[in-house]
């Protein structure tokens, strides 16, 4: 089977070549950048690079050198959108093996596969005569002197022995230790030590710059411990900083390391003669001293040349150990936070297996199996189980929702179930499914309500009883006095004034009382709004008294007609009036003016200002006017401008209290559609 790797920043040239392609010839690997792909190309894994050029142009052509760079006999088969000439010719100079015009045409492109690995016959086929420039075909094994085949065995026992330290490639320590012995025993090295450096970023901690820069003793074979445990180089100076600077090899008799005394100095210690980096192809991640054979003979070019190369894939599989470790880290600190949340976690794959389900989770819902004690897919509700198949279907995530689980009377979960997504598909690997217990928070919400209604309750019983107790004062007074003064007549004419005040009082209170209880529209009729505002004038005068008072009215001489419930609108703007005459009652000037305007969905509304002549509202007053039983006064339930807000959004409609500016007088605004009937 050929893997092809596709380097595109989006996967729709991956999937169609996925659709187009054998699966048993070919398998398709997609990656957004050469710096994913780095793996693969390193180690030789891909037999085609495929690369998707939206645009030809020089950043392309760095990234085909780039490619020829790090894999450079793998072949480079190009598409693009726009076939240029000259970036054509560019790119097969570059490197390139095929250039493709999109859309992809399958037959032609797996015809080119094809070809692409098949030898020529002709190849195959053996030379009769030699040219000069042709280089001559190493001799078969069958031909091989006896002295050659032993060498080649050695070579693979060699080899075998190195791939047995891959058993430990996830220690790095016991991968080390193999690693010296295997040199001992090949080359019969005498004295070793392999220092390595710390990462800067390690374990989910940031360590100092200088401490970054230590080279420690991770392993060594005839060195005494005691000396590597107080013993450490540096990349800033001696043994370490000489093979940093100089990337190779480093023997102690060599001109750079005489001229540093502090490089003569760990030399002598360790009781060696040579230092090798330690690189992963990019860096140097640490460095191995060596003594001589165990014979005293030191160690020839050729034999430190097989340890670069061999230190230099330990280099890589020691990056790799580091790596695993802080992704093993990160996962173990990400499952303890999981485990220690009070919300249910639980994640789950696309074959509804239950991978990760915290203590919480397994509280919430019953564990079938008992013996384990895990929480398996089938312990989650059949509501809940859907939604999560459905995110895993679907890749959407659904919004949160309430639930309430079976014989857990007055428990109520908020559940939110989110995918992780694959870089590299469009369907969910897996679902996080979150689970928050709102029990108590419903509980104390629930609370919470039932008080602030019982202190509603009680505060306006308390308002009643005063308002309803100063209504009755005169007429219980007049009450007492009625079988004697009967037949005086200024006693009947007080009576009588004394009856009416009070009918109006309490007649307020109730109609009050009625429209704060509608939600609704009772009544839908059309009618002018000129009379409408004059007799709330009149019947505001009734219940506020006052020595003098002048009223100005302002249409723009045009009829302006709404729809709605004619008393309720006419109790609304009776009581804004009162709040104008309650503002200066020695002598009251009452202005109400009409205009048409846009209102926020830019259809016609009309404007219905009233401006009186006190001092203004306050900001506190402007502010909590409409709030139920906010009064600056010492009679009146304060729920005038409550319950004309009430009626005027009923309509549709919005009541302003004007912000107060400094010698201004207070300005209420009232807007209410003109052009539809409101709807209940």
């Amino acid at each position: 089977m050929k893997t092809l790797l596709v380097l595109a920043p989006h996967p729709e040239l991956a999937e169609t070549l996925r659709a187009g392609l054998s699966p048993e010839q070919y398998r398709i690997v997609h990656r957004a950048g050469v710096e994913e792909a780095e793996p693969l190309l390193a180690h030789g894994l891909a037999n085609a690079c495929i690369v998707d050029v939206e645009l030809a142009g020089v950043q392309e052509i760095w990234i085909l050198e780039k490619l020829r760079r790090r894999a450079p006999r793998c072949p480079i088969i190009l598409f693009t959108g726009s076939k240029q000439a000259e970036w054509e010719e560019e790119a097969y100079l570059k490197g390139a093996t095929h250039v493709f015009a999109k859309p992809v045409r399958m037959r032609m492109f797996t015809a080119m596969l094809e070809r692409l690995w098949t030898v020529p016959a002709a190849a195959e086929a053996p030379h009769t005569e030699k040219h000069p420039h042709e280089v001559a075909k190493p001799p078969e094994p069958a031909q091989l002197s006896g002295a050659a085949a032993q060498a080649s065995y050695q070579s693979l026992g060699a080899l075998r022995g190195f791939s047995a330290i891959l058993t430990h490639s996830l220690d790095a320590d016991a991968m080390l230790k193999q690693f010296l012995l295997l040199l001992r025993e090949l080359i019969g090295i005498n004295r070793a030590a392999v220092f390595l450096h710390q990462p800067v970023q390690w374990m989910g901690e940031r360590l100092p710059l200088e401490q970054g820069r230590r080279l420690r003793a991770a392993c060594a074979i005839g060195v005494a411990p005691g000396l590597l445990e107080h013993f450490e180089l540096s990349f800033e100076n001696g043994i370490g900083g000489q093979v940093s600077r100089l990337g190779r090899i480093l023997r102690r008799h060599s001109e750079e390391a005489r001229r540093d005394a502090e490089t003569q100095k760990e030399f002598e210690l360790l009781g060696t003669q040579v230092a090798v980096p330690i690189l992963d192809r990019e860096t140097v991640v640490g460095v191995a001293v060596f003594d001589g054979h165990i014979t005293g003979e030191p160690l020839a070019n050729g034999e430190l040349e097989l340890i670069f190369h061999l230190l230099e894939q330990v280099g890589l599989a020691v990056k790799n150990i580091w790596l695993h470790d802080q992704l093993g880290s990160n996962h173990e600190m990400m499952a303890g936070i999981l485990r220690e949340l009070n919300n249910a976690c639980v994640v789950v794959n696309r074959d509804l297996a239950v991978l990760h389900s915290n203590k919480t989770a397994r509280r919430f819902f019953t564990v079938s199996n008992r013996r384990t004690g895990e929480l398996e897919f089938s312990d989650l509700p059949q509501s809940i189980g859907a939604k999560v198949y459905q995110v895993l279907k679907t890749g959407t995530a659904i919004p949160p929702f309430k639930f309430q689980p079976e014989g857990v009377p007055g428990a109520v979960y908020n559940v939110s179930i989110v995918p992780f997504q694959r870089q590299t598909g469009t369907q969910p690997a897996s679902a996080l499914l979150m689970v928050e217990d709102l029990t108590q928070s419903e509980q104390f919400r629930r609370l919470e309500l039932e008080t602030a209604n019982l202190r509603l309750v009680r505060t306006m019983a308390d308002r009643l009883a005063h308002e309803i107790g100063n209504a009755m004062v005169p007429l219980s007074t007049h009450q007492q006095l009625l079988a004697d003064k009967y037949k005086d007549p200024e006693f009947r004419a007080s009576l009588d004034a004394a009856l009416a005040d009070g009918v109006k009082r309490v007649t307020r209170l109730i109609n009050q009382m009625r429209f704060l209880a509608r939600d609704s529209v009772l009544a839908q009729e059309a009618f002018p709004v000129t009379p409408l505002i004059e007799e709330a004038y009149q019947e505001a005068r009734k219940h506020q008294p006052v020595k003098s008072a002048e009223f100005q009215y302002k249409d723009e001489d045009k009829p302006f007609v709404v729809t709605g419930d004619r008393a309720a609108l006419k109790h609304a703007l009776t009581e804004v009036i009162i709040n104008a005459l309650q503002a200066n009652p020695s002598n009251a000037k009452i202005g109400v003016s009409l205009h048409e305007h846009a209102n926020g969905n830019g259809r016609p509304a009309l404007e219905i200002q009233v401006q009186d002549n006190g001092t203004g509202f306050t900001s506190e007053a402007a502010q909590n006017a409409p709030s139920p039983f906010f009064t600056t006064r010492n009679v009146g339930l304060g729920l005038g401008l409550t319950v004309s807000r009430k009626i005027i959004e009923t309509h549709h409609g919005k009541l302003e209290i004007v912000a107060p500016k400094s010698g201004q007088s207070g300005i209420i605004r009232i807007s209410l559609p003109v052009d539809a009937a409101p709807q209940g």
